[in-house]
């Protein structure tokens, strides 16, 4: 199962991985908008991927199969942790 992986312009630490079978254009009105310009960051075969960074691989691929996409929301960050970063 190869899909390609989209960074978003507007939300820090989103991905979208998007099936071969899918354009962009594919994706619910809501989603695009939210995302934003997307921008390719790479290409993957998650047949032959054991492991992805922030994202439960058979989860991915479930997705993939079952709607075409899979959104990847950035990690949750607890309260003082963002007060600080905002707050320096």
């Amino acid at each position: 199962m190869r899909c390609s992986v989209y960074r978003s312009a507007t939300k820090e630490f989103t991905y979208l991985y998007l099936a071969d079978t899918l354009t962009f254009d594919d994706l619910p009105d809501a989603l695009r908008s939210r995302f934003g310009e997307p921008e390719v960051i790479m290409r993957l075969d998650l047949e032959s991927t054991p492991k992805l960074a922030n994202a439960d691989v058979d989860a991915v691929r479930s997705a993939l199969e079952d709607q075409g996409f899979y959104l990847q929301l950035p990690p949750e960050v607890p309260v003082e942790e963002e007060i600080s970063r905002r707050f320096r």
